[in-house]
């Protein structure tokens, strides 16, 4: 299959492409209740969803996480890892971790704006856009979507992509698991 990227108008454009290899990062996290460092190759051999939003202690953002958070049983379940990458510091997300009860889901300091630069999500405000990358066990980009920042994600509608990605199966529009694939008579 060719790569794909996605070029949006007004000259921002997406330049992660799909099916084709992550960029590696290392950043410091706020995760289990202290920080650590993380890397992309943390996770080489499992499924792993990079989840971009703007802010800190922003209106969105919070709905989000704390969803994400809520639901990362589920994902884990899939063999799927998740980690919230932002702008801010490490100190900013330990703060906002402690206000809104997120105990498990890693949060990584993307402070220099390496890593939203590398996934070409950085936004002219210099905050990333609200963006979800899933990278396959062998480091492949698989899915990529992107929302404006005033605009939340669907966390049920990334977990029907996550089964969708794993069962590896040429799934039908609105397709959830349990339901025949393309491939079944």
């Amino acid at each position: 299959m060719e790569p794909f990227s996605i070029r949006l108008r007004e000259g921002f454009a997406i330049v992660i492409e799909i099916l084709t290899k992550a960029p590696d990062f290392t950043a410091y996290a706020y995760a289990d209740g202290a920080f650590r460092a993380l890397s992309l190759g943390d996770f080489r051999g499992g499924w792993v969803v990079l989840f971009f939003y703007p802010r800190d202690f922003s209106y969105v953002c919070p709905t989000e996480i704390m969803e994400l958070e809520r639901r990362l049983p589920e994902f884990e379940a899939l063999g799927f890892k998740a980690v919230g990458i932002s702008c801010d510091s490490e100190f900013s997300h330990r703060a906002w971790a402690r206000e809104l009860g997120v105990t498990e889901l890693p949060l990584a300091a993307d402070f220099e704006k390496q890593i939203s630069r590398s996934y070409g999500v950085l936004l002219e405000g210099g905050f990333p856009a609200r963006a979800t990358i899933v990278i396959d066990p062998e480091g492949i980009v698989r899915h990529v979507s992107v929302n404006p920042p005033e605009t939340g994600r669907s966390i049920a509608e990334l977990l029907r992509i996550a089964e969708a990605l794993k069962l590896g199966a040429m799934t039908p529009v609105e397709w959830h698991r349990g339901e025949p694939t393309l491939e079944e008579d």
